[in-house]
């Protein structure tokens, strides 16, 4: 009897007839859960939706699924890098397709369980209510969404197919068809000495480029801030104003105005160094002295971007921490390397990892001041040729599409990396304090 009694206690459990009938029309044909839930406007909706996008993109989708598969079978008919991205286009437009039939699934099921539960579905009033209460930050998302797909995900992704194909100059459509070789390239790369020897020059030039420009242009201007902020200064806001003079100046215009002072035969600075008796500095013909002079250049470009960033994180900075330092005896290095520097990289850690990728990236200042040579022997690069304007050359000039794209590929792989070990290792974007 006390069985009996307990059984009779327990609360019945929702019936999971509806909600399994709904998903399972609504998997078959889309819209079918949403009629079937007496949902009538949103079942035609979708149903509607599913034969229009299958009416208009069938030929379409039909046609880039074959030919991101084969990449054409018939010269001067098929046009290989067409197909390519075409194929990238249907492919993407799947995975809308299918996020918007799980979209469909999800609905179904949802106002299914309402049902199992005694409840009514939501009426087409409620529905739109619901859309532009709780969906809103969606609609307003979703456009943004689809542009950036198309505008920068549908590049890398053609980018990346391309590094495994055999575009180049002899294998251009129409003429001729590409084909997919797999990681043919990379291994090239890595095999012949010509590859091996331009990857390696330029991949560590680009290393130390990258380090030391950007940490010497950061490290200059955080003295110039730190000595403009100092209390028995004066004209500070004269000294400032000079000092960022040289970012107010378009960067293209300083780049050839330096190249044009560092020439080895007519330029100012060999004259200059001649009348003081040391001599003329093979700067556009000696790869060590045009890296040298590369980073002068780039040093006098960045370093006023660094003051004005560092003077505004010194006005933040509490006097009371120095005057505290004072008190304990620090001295001013001491109060330089526990205070200023600690806090100075805490607020512009992630800008300053923003300043390496982008001087890991910087084509302007390699090209515009001589074209990343002078040549060297052995090798398919410039002697200051870094790896972006490796590829510039690869693409533009030597129409290797197919190794430009697997050099591009390296280098977005190591930039990612390397950037995101420096985000995760950074405190700049935790809630806590540095000082402990």
């Amino acid at each position: 009897m006390a069985t009996d009694a307990k059984l009779t206690m327990q609360p019945e459990r929702p019936s999971s007839f509806h909600r399994r009938r709904a998903a399972l029309l609504s998997i078959l044909v889309m819209g079918l859960g949403q009629i079937y839930n007496r949902q009538w406007w949103k079942g035609f909706s979708f149903l509607i939706a599913e034969i229009a996008f299958l009416i208009a993109s069938f030929d379409f989708l039909n046609i880039g699924l074959w030919g991101i598969v084969t990449l054409g079978t018939e010269p001067f008919l098929d046009h290989s890098v067409l197909l390519l991205a075409q194929g990238i286009i249907a492919v993407i437009l799947i995975i809308f397709g299918l996020g918007f039939y799980a979209l469909n699934i999800r609905d179904a099921y949802r106002v299914g369980r309402m049902r199992d539960r005694g409840e009514n579905p939501p009426t087409l009033r409620e529905t739109y209510r619901m859309i532009t209460d709780k969906g809103y930050p969606y609609l307003l998302v979703t456009p943004g969404l689809i542009l950036l797909t198309f505008v920068v995900v549908f590049p890398i992704l053609f980018t990346v197919a391309i590094a495994f194909t055999n575009y180049d100059l002899y294998h251009s459509p129409p003429a001729k068809l590409v084909d997919w070789v797999g990681f043919s390239n990379f291994v090239g790369m890595f095999q012949s000495p010509l590859w091996q020897n331009s990857f390696i020059s330029v991949f560590s030039w680009t290393i130390v480029w990258t380090l030391v420009a950007t940490t010497l242009q950061f490290a200059l201007g955080l003295i110039l801030a730190v000595l403009i902020h100092q209390k028995g200064v004066r004209f500070k806001k004269f000294f400032r104003t000079v000092l960022i003079l040289p970012w107010a100046v378009p960067s293209f215009v300083s780049i050839l105005v330096f190249s044009g002072m560092f020439d080895d035969n007519f330029g100012p600075v060999n004259t200059m160094l001649q009348n003081i008796g040391v001599g003329e500095i093979p700067w556009m013909t000696d790869p060590m002295w045009t890296r040298v002079a590369l980073l002068l250049v780039q040093i006098w470009l960045g370093f006023p971007f660094s003051l004005a960033l560092c003077a505004g994180v010194l006005q933040g900075i509490s006097s009371d921490l120095y005057e505290a330092a004072e008190m304990d005896g620090a001295t001013a290095f001491q109060k330089f390397r526990r205070i200023t520097l600690p806090l100075v990289l805490y607020a512009t850690a992630p800008v300053l990892i923003t300043q390496y990728a982008f001087n890991f990236n910087n084509l302007n200042v390699i090209y515009l001041f001589n074209q990343g040579k002078p040549a060297v022997p052995g090798q398919s690069a410039g002697g200051t040729d870094i790896l972006i304007t490796w590829v510039y050359k690869l693409t533009f000039d030597t129409h290797k599409y197919n190794y430009a794209a697997a050099v591009t590929l390296i280098m977005s792989l190591v930039l990612m990396l390397v950037s995101l070990y420096q985000f995760r290792k950074t405190r700049a974007f935790q809630e806590e304090d540095l000082i402990q």
